[in-house]
């Protein structure tokens, strides 16, 4: 019974550990971002896989595997949103895959496993389609910077306000900040916000370099350590921006004021991250180079 209890609350702490990802709005703009950037060859292969060639295909399956995760046949993929960072935050961040990934059972083995089966010419009609919906979800995940944390739980443990809502750490990473920052929550408001942050990473606004953020994609075959230096490179916010101070410092804060305003450039820098490294992921799948 010991056993059965322990199994149990395991499984509703990874559930409840990934209830949105960067939520709707900010899994479709990161959608949106890639489909800004990828090649023709690239967005014809995409959109054939999913039968979709409308203006929002990439954005349409962004929140597919969080849906799928919701059910019971999908349950087991919940630990495959997240890896668990065992680090000191915020004195020391840092992920390590052999320490963190338990039983190599996460997002950064899960991108490297969905890479390898779109890859493959032998993988089925069926596993192709949602080996490309987990990859379009998953590079989202990974540059949450809670999502490659585990420390509370990734937040979803310490309480907070965001204005007059009582919510969790995590929710307002996941959503509360993209909200805000994007003024919506809507599909329009998505699409609207890509091609504004699309537009400045072709301008190199912000002070941003995107040639950087392609470091180490080369090849589909170091999928996992490219997806572990995006995991580390996410974490590092966790020490710099979503507890600088130590988690005594937000909890039961409201965060919608003055955190808002120190933070919100990490939200921002990591949907742009997300979405041009998405595109450059895809394309070389696709056409075997970035291509940015």
């Amino acid at each position: 019974m010991l056993q059965l209890a322990l199994t149990l609350i395991a499984i509703l702490l990874a559930l409840s550990r990934t209830v949105a990802g960067w939520g709707a709005l900010g899994h479709e703009t990161v959608a949106y971002i890639a489909q800004d950037f990828v090649s023709s060859t690239t967005k014809s292969y995409v959109q054939k896989i999913l039968g979709d060639t409308s203006a929002d295909y990439m954005a349409n399956v962004a929140t597919w595997a969080d849906s799928y995760r919701a059910t019971s046949a999908g349950s087991w993929s919940a630990n495959l949103h997240f890896i668990d960072a065992n680090d000191s935050p915020p004195s020391s961040c840092s992920v390590d895959f052999s320490r963190d990934c338990d039983d190599s059972f996460c997002v950064v083995s899960a991108i490297s496993n969905y890479t390898s089966q779109l890859v493959s010419s032998s993988t089925s009609t069926t596993n192709r389609l949602n080996a490309l919906r987990f990859i379009i979800h998953f590079v989202g995940d990974v540059h949450q910077p809670l999502h490659d944390e585990a420390l509370d739980v990734g937040g979803n443990s310490v309480d907070v306000k965001y204005g007059s809502t009582s919510t969790n750490l995590h929710a307002v990473w996941d959503t509360s900040l993209l909200t805000t920052l994007e003024g919506g929550s809507t599909l329009s408001t998505a699409r609207s916000f890509a091609t504004t942050t699309s537009t400045q990473i072709k301008n190199k606004s912000n002070g941003w370099s995107p040639s950087s953020w392609l470091t180490g994609i080369t090849s589909t075959s170091d999928a996992q350590d490219t997806a572990l230096g995006w995991a580390q490179g996410a974490n590092e916010y966790v020490c710099s921006d979503v507890i600088p101070d130590g988690v005594d410092a937000v909890e039961g804060k409201d965060l919608s004021g003055d955190y808002y305003t120190d933070h919100n450039h990490a939200v921002r820098i990591q949907i742009a991250r997300a979405g041009y490294r998405l595109a450059a992921w895809l394309n070389l799948i696709v056409d075997g180079k970035t291509g940015l």
